[in-house]
């Protein structure tokens, strides 16, 4: 087995009937030999047998080195690998290609704009064309093009002429990035927004907040944001910890061949679940906080209801705890754990503290000298002591009001204060950097 190509035209001129001797280098560089084998290692899972039609070469067909460098091309190009090596073993009858992989990671698919099909629907069209897609897409490549390629292409069999455009962007619906597919629709706005759920419907709160989508340009993503940020906290906050919201439907009435309105109505379906009460929290890792100390953060009892956002707040608390005593890197890690029988939820929370970091420097741009003067004057944290992150959050706040017990009778314009912490691991300082425009 040789590497690679490095002897690739003495390998596929031994597999022909030109003898070596006879040939000049360009004859060397066009040697080729039939295809008999395209293996692939390193996979997790994607198919190996998707491997080849991904590559463009043909069994039995004659290869030489160009055609074997392209195939490891298109499989870099393609989006969904993060390595490609590749390597050939030549038999009697021709060459054994193996490629060896390391797959790239790949982001839930979401369709933000096209009311008029399920996902399922479109999801299959995907699937028609690419085989080995499961609902989730590399960020970019060339398998991404072909998805949309697919998508548009649906479109137009049900008669709806659209470019579908994609871009990566974060999870409405939880955390990380999806690939989202999008068209140029503006024509579609928002008419209202109905829940299954009545008591939505009638809620004063609900009610002044739902103005915001209404005659808007009709978007699924807007839609998931807007549950997420103003109607999950209204269930979170009752103990409702596994309510399902939405997705979002378009329900129409009528000729279903006929164009869709440009006025449409969104029903969203909603299932609260049960409410869950406090079971308790147990905390793993910490050495600087106690558990004690940790627990009393969460301010919930044994058998309260388990307020989803007092929760959330308590982890919060928790970084800012940290954060006061210079572990500016502290990373908090809970874990649910749901007794449906008993509709309890307790947590255990991993602790990964790391290093207290002391502040370093200031740079400051945008100011005149003598207001300079007077901020570092103001400063709170001397130098060489633990970095408090909270006195450094209030000391902002006091920038963007233009305190006066900052810069006192000296006039100082400016409209907005860029900031930045710059830490130095291997010092355990951190630097602040203001930047007032």
């Amino acid at each position: 087995m040789r590497l690679r190509i490095v002897s690739i035209a003495v390998l596929l001129a031994a597999a022909s009937a030109v003898p070596v001797a006879a040939q000049t280098s360009a004859a060397a560089a066009a040697a080729t030999a039939p295809l008999r084998e395209i293996r692939a290692d390193g996979l997790k899972s994607f198919p190996e047998a998707q491997i080849a039609p991904l590559t463009g070469l043909q069994m039995g067909a004659q290869v030489g080195k160009d055609d074997l460098q392209g195939a490891a091309d298109k499989l870099v190009q393609s989006g969904l690998f993060a390595t490609v090596r590749y390597n050939f073993q030549s038999r009697t009858d021709g060459l054994s290609l193996t490629f060896h992989l390391q797959e790239a990671p790949r982001v839930p698919v979401y369709f933000d704009n096209l009311p008029w099909f399920a996902d399922s629907e479109l999801n299959e069209a995907i699937r028609a064309k690419l085989p080995f897609y499961e609902g989730a897409l590399p960020e970019h490549g060339s398998v991404v093009e072909a998805a949309a390629d697919a998508v548009a292409q649906f479109l137009v069999a049900h008669g709806l002429q659209a470019a579908v455009e994609h871009q990566v962007t974060p999870n409405p619906l939880g955390d990380g990035t999806v690939q989202l597919f999008h068209i140029n629709a503006e024509a579609l706005h928002i008419a209202k927004i109905e829940f299954s759920d009545p008591a939505l419907n009638s809620s004063p709160v609900v009610r002044q907040q739902i103005p915001e989508l209404l005659g808007k340009p009709y978007s699924r993503t807007a839609i998931e944001v807007f549950l997420t940020e103003q109607i999950r906290p209204i269930f979170f906050q009752k103990g409702f910890l596994r309510v399902k919201l939405g997705p979002p439907e378009v329900r129409l009435t009528g000729d279903p061949n006929k164009t869709l309105p440009q006025q449409i109505p969104v029903y969203v379906p909603v299932s609260p679940g049960p409410v869950y009460r406090w079971k308790g929290v147990e905390w793993s890792g910490n050495n600087v906080l106690s558990s004690i100390t940790l627990t009393n953060s969460v301010a919930l009892k044994s058998g309260d209801v388990a307020d989803g956002m007092a929760i959330e707040a308590a982890w919060d608390r928790v970084h800012e705890e940290y954060g006061r005593r210079g572990y500016l890197q502290a990373k908090v890690e809970p874990a649910a754990s749901y007794d449906d029988a008993a509709h309890t939820v307790g947590y255990t929370v991993r602790v990964a503290e790391g290093k207290p970091f002391r502040f370093g420097a200031m740079t400051i741009t945008g100011l005149s000298v003598n207001a300079e003067r007077r901020l570092r004057d103001a400063w709170p944290i001397p130098p060489g002591e633990l970095f408090d992150k909270a006195q450094f959050e209030d000391f902002l706040t006091r920038l963007q009001a233009h305190s006066v017990d900052i810069f006192k009778d000296l006039p100082v314009h400016y409209d907005e204060v860029g900031h930045w912490l710059q830490p130095d691991d291997a010092k355990q300082t951190v630097d602040v950097l203001l930047d007032f425009k």
